[in-house]
């Protein structure tokens, strides 16, 4: 099983990360995490040049190379964001925006982009003023963009400036039970 992560936090040890690990440990295979906000990424935002309008894949060559090597071969997507005004962080949203070689070759193309059906899941954190149906609403677009077929329902913890994330016991059940979700197709399709 393969298990791609989108991490959209500029913290290293923050509430978003804490939720990652605890969905990360308690599952099997590759994991491969993006941490979106990092230098190491170098992942550059989509520049609307059109070239895949009418080309397979991206005009950029950076570390979103091996991320699309990897999409086409993973079971699993999780985006895990801090809520900022009511969205996706802006560095989340700059990876989202690489996606759009999908777009073109679904629309403009008219093929299949990514064979491999996903299961995808949302974990959103935020100190709790704000809307979190307008960010998950963005991720489930991503997820789609990537061909998941099945996301789980959105789990979030939005008390964060007082209680952390690990702390607030329907969050960390909820990321639980993503982990479950994510492996129920490997034990099942196992026993077909």
């Amino acid at each position: 099983m393969k298990t791609l992560v989108l991490n959209g936090s500029p913290r290293k040890n923050g509430d978003t990360v804490s939720l990652i690990n605890v969905v990360s440990d308690s599952l099997e295979g590759d994991i491969r995490k993006v941490d979106t906000y990092f230098p190491e990424a170098e992942i550059s935002p989509c520049i609307d040049c059109r070239y895949c309008r009418d080309k397979e894949g991206c005009a950029i060559h950076d570390g979103m190379d091996a991320v699309y090597a990897y999409i086409q071969e993973c079971d699993n997507i999780l985006v895990a964001s801090p809520i900022y005004f009511s969205e996706l962080t802006g560095r989340l949203l700059d990876f989202g925006s690489r996606l759009q070689t999908y777009y073109s070759a679904r629309f403009f193309q008219h093929r299949v982009p990514i064979a491999k059906p996903k299961r995808g899941a949302v974990i959103l954190v935020g100190g709790g003023d704000g809307d979190m149906g307008k960010a998950y609403d963005t991720a489930c677009t991503l997820l789609t963009c990537m061909n998941c077929k099945e996301i789980y329902p959105l789990v979030f913890s939005h008390n964060t400036d007082k209680t952390p994330a690990v702390e607030d016991g329907s969050c960390l059940n909820g990321v639980k039970r993503i982990a479950g979700f994510f492996q129920f197709c490997r034990t099942h399709c196992a026993k077909l």
